[in-house]
């Protein structure tokens, strides 16, 4: 894992994966990310290194608090922006892709205004 946008990759990963089954494993987010097993396990003992994620002894992975903060912050971006884009007229897989990269590098504040923006829309 070289980067900010890798390690949120991976913690969103883990937390959609999460949502979709009992326990996760690094072959899971091999499988989903398409990633060489090898990559993800430097990448999962880089997460664990920071402080995000706990590896039990069953290979299964847990987020830590700071962990799931993260990654729900990370997934909470994407579904914003998906959203808007979305409302913009982009198609979903448009709009999902736009998400998928924007969401790594918008800033905190441009953020919130979007979220507010999107917020209010909905109501």
């Amino acid at each position: 894992m070289r980067d900010h946008e890798s390690e949120e990759m991976y913690l969103e990963t883990i937390l959609v994966l999460k949502s979709e089954k009992p326990a996760v494993r690094s072959i899971d987010i091999a499988e989903r990310l398409g990633y060489a097993k090898s990559s993800v396990s430097r990448g999962v003992n880089l997460l664990q290194d920071r402080g995000y994620i706990i590896v039990r002894e069953d290979g299964f992975i847990d987020f830590t608090e700071a962990g799931a903060r993260k990654a729900e912050t990370v997934f909470e971006r994407h579904n914003v922006l998906t959203s808007m884009f979305i409302a913009l007229g982009a198609d979903k897989a448009l709009a999902e892709s736009n998400a998928c990269r924007i969401e790594h590098v918008i800033d905190d504040e441009v953020f919130e205004l979007i979220k507010n923006y999107v917020n209010l829309r909905a109501k």
